[in-house]
């Protein structure tokens, strides 16, 4: 079977190289932005949307104009790529995935792509990549690049330059090993497995809070687009990106662990965004608990649920394993011993006391148990949960994720 991987390394760019990439990143918000205010006029003026190819007939009409007549500096691949991301975006707001495309700013995601394998050379033995119109540049040779190159991606992030080589190469077909396993999520265990084990979270940004605050309390003091203001951003940034590489180092750890040992996971369906909602509420009805529930939505990002899930996913396949989502209703609500349902087992956060048959056990373990039994319920039934209720997600995560 075929693997696609991508493998990103810090590049360490001279004066020359770092002028030219951000240059070339420049050039690529501006295409992806005009193209995306013509969108907005044609559609104003009752015209149908512009395809890929029709609005790539434009950008060479760009590249040749008196007025930006600077395009030609940058590879003609890179501002295609970014047609391509507008037309992808614009492809999942029509279906439905995603919100309208906006506008790209300055130092939000600045990056540009090359996806012509030919013009690409990678030198493993040295560290060394040779990118159209920028030439070689040294990596930071952290491990092997396996496979065929296929593309690369270039990125800014907190002041670093990054490329993320992407390769295709062939593997054997993955035989899964160990048993099904259950995972209930939660602030207090990152995660509890059905076999009775958790893993404490890392709480990342917790950690740096304070220090956070200092530093954003001297930016806010500075003179906004001063030098010590841009100075005090930059420090900002780098704290952000300690946070999210540290989290994102413990996620792939604890992912990794998982999907190795275990042939089936389950886990809830969680719609993390619902549940980060602000309670503030509106002027006529405001919220309640306004502090509280800003704490735990706090907490709740800072866990990572989301991206945990999809490295779950993702590894789970290639380890040649089933992964499946089911419905969250009642799973910290059920007895595992006797099926009972309701919210009065639930004591407190952490203890879980059947109000029937008497059983206590921890929560979050109770939890697990019956997210996994869901699963099996899920996959024997059709996409029926535990609840006995449809799943509407579940039949499509059941039959796609599969190695």
């Amino acid at each position: 079977m075929q693997r696609l991987q991508a493998f990103r390394f810090e590049l360490k760019p001279n004066g020359e190289h770092a002028r030219k990439m951000r240059q070339f990143a420049g050039m690529c918000r501006f295409v992806y932005n005009k193209a995306l205010a013509l969108q907005k006029e044609t559609h104003e003026a009752g015209g149908k949307f512009i395809g890929y190819v029709p609005m790539a007939k434009r950008l060479t009409a760009w590249r040749h104009s008196l007025e930006t007549p600077w395009l030609k500096e940058a590879p003609v691949h890179t501002s295609q790529c970014a047609l391509r991301d507008l037309d992808r975006a614009f492809v999942n707001f029509f279906e439905k995935r995603a919100a309208f495309p906006r506008f790209k700013r300055k130092g939000m995601g600045d990056s540009f792509r090359y996806p012509d394998a030919k013009q690409i050379k990678l030198d493993r033995r040295n560290g060394r990549i040779a990118l159209p119109k920028l030439g070689w540049l040294r990596y930071r040779n952290s491990r092997l690049v396996l496979g065929e190159v296929r593309s690369a991606t270039v990125s800014l992030r907190a002041g670093k330059w990054y490329v993320s080589i992407l390769t295709a190469r062939e593997v054997e077909q993955p035989v899964p090993h160990g048993p099904a396993v259950g995972i209930d999520v939660g602030v207090v265990r990152f995660a509890t497995l059905s076999d009775g084990t958790f893993i404490a979270p890392l709480s990342s940004f917790k950690k740096h809070e304070q220090r956070l605050a200092k530093y954003q309390r001297r930016m806010a003091r500075k003179v906004k687009g001063s030098a010590n203001w841009k100075k005090a951003k930059v420090r900002i940034q780098r704290i952000h990106a300690s946070i999210a590489n540290a989290r994102s180092d413990f996620l792939h750890k604890a992912s990794n662990t998982i999907c190795k040992n275990h042939a089936m996971i389950a886990v809830e369906n969680l719609q993390v965004r619902n549940m980060t909602r602000s309670a503030r509420g509106t002027v006529k009805a405001p919220g309640h608990n306004v502090r509280a529930k800003s704490g735990l939505n706090k907490s709740i990002l800072d866990q990572g649920w989301g991206e945990f899930r999809r490295q779950l996913a993702y590894k789970t396949a290639r380890h040649g394993g089933l992964f499946i989502a089911v419905a969250p209703r009642n799973t910290s609500r059920t007895c595992p011993c006797c099926g009972h349902i309701s919210a009065g087992n639930r004591k407190t956060q952490a203890l879980f006391a059947c109000i029937k048959c008497r059983h206590e056990a921890n929560a979050d373990h109770v939890g697990a148990i019956n997210v996994l039994a869901a699963g099996h319920a899920a996959i024997a039934c059709g996409g029926m949960t535990l609840s006995g209720r449809p799943a509407k997600q579940e039949p499509t995560e059941a039959q796609a994720i599969v190695a």
